[in-house]
């Protein structure tokens, strides 16, 4: 609830009830926690059947076994994917669309590690197992399949960092390459 009201400047001013009656990210996050501990405690079918309603509810599909941290935003859920072995940290935010997906069929960590205070655009897509370094900000419809420095902002397709910690990032001049 807290961070959807610091983070969403349409939680101002309004009800804790309608933030839980209308926030599908909300929504989400709260039928993740149930699901994933009763994931950890070892309960058969029940955290995927949690999860399978929460996606037909909210649009966003979380993995049971996904670890999410605290301070956890979904803004405009629909469409957001965590796989099964991705990692959130805290005060992370997500928009619309993102996919924190796997590659391939391979056992194992799959997804990506997302550390903390990192801001993840519209559509972004974060695939394998990579990792997102603290403070980074990725781009809108920005296709990440390398690790993210701390403090980076990513962009484009495949993502290639324009910032780190607040200064441009020169490009190499392609006449030298």
């Amino acid at each position: 609830m807290a961070a959807a009201r610091d983070r969403d400047p349409a939680a101002q001013g309004v009800s804790t009830f309608e933030i839980l009656a209308g926030w599908a990210g909300v929504q989400a996050l709260l039928a993740h926690r149930v699901a994933h501990a009763l994931a950890q405690a070892e309960v058969p079918l029940a955290p995927r059947a949690i999860a399978y309603l929460s996606r037909a509810v909210t649009g966003v599909e979380i993995h049971p076994a996904a670890k999410i941290g605290g301070e956890f935003f979904i803004d405009h859920g629909s469409g957001v994917v965590i796989g099964e072995t991705a990692e959130i940290g805290e005060r992370v935010t997500l928009y619309q669309g993102v996919t924190l997906g796997g590659t391939g069929f391979q056992r194992g960590k799959r997804h990506p590690t997302v550390g903390d205070d990192v801001t993840l655009g519209a559509g972004a897509k974060l695939l394998g197992p990579i990792a997102v370094g603290d403070g980074a900000k990725v781009g809108a419809n920005t296709v990440v399949v390398e690790d993210v420095a701390p403090g980076a902002t990513v962009v484009g397709n495949p993502g290639h960092q324009v910032r780190v910690n607040g200064k441009r990032v020169e490009e190499p001049d392609a006449a030298e390459g």
